[in-house]
């Protein structure tokens, strides 16, 4: 039985994903914090609120912060606006931690509890210090798409994008 030529069957396109894994993976280390954070700050509010309002308070915005984090960078992959928007949070997230660090140190009777961000989150193994600046090396360097390569030109838009 001779031989019959077989079809050649283009390729699957293989989706470009674009830096999918760190965004994961940043997705839930935040997602993580937004529980710790939130969590604690919130039981310390229902509970003993007046012992430090400011510091609980603080760690509930945290736990926001890491809330909205993690969901801007569960689709960042995918869409650049959210790319962008996950590191403008984050860049707000690294002022904060650094604001809210420098008072822990410097005017300590403010924060007779710790927060989520007191001594530049020394309590949680300085990792909310260093999940903002992670957040925007990935966006610095990630190829979502949001410029052309090497153009430093806005990419072009494809059909149907909003």
């Amino acid at each position: 039985m001779p031989d019959r030529p077989v079809p050649d069957r283009p390729a699957r396109p293989v989706p470009d994903r674009g830096g999918a894994g760190p965004a994961r993976a940043l997705a839930a280390g935040y997602a993580l914090f937004a529980l710790a954070a939130g969590a604690r700050g919130a039981v310390q509010l229902l509970t003993d609120a007046g012992r430090a309002p400011l510091a609980y308070a603080l760690s509930v915005g945290a736990g926001l912060t890491y809330l909205a984090g993690a969901l801007l960078l569960a689709g960042a992959d995918r869409r650049p606006r959210l790319r962008a928007a996950a590191c403008a949070l984050a860049a707000a997230e690294f002022g904060g931690v650094l604001a809210v660090g420098t008072l822990s140190v410097l005017v300590p009777s403010a924060f007779p509890d710790a927060t989520v961000w007191s001594w530049y989150g020394a309590g949680y193994g300085f990792v909310p210090l260093v999940l903002p600046l992670l957040a925007l090396l990935w966006g610095w360097i990630s190829p979502c798409g949001t410029r052309a390569r090497g153009t430093g030109r806005p990419a072009a838009r494809g059909r149907g994008s909003a």
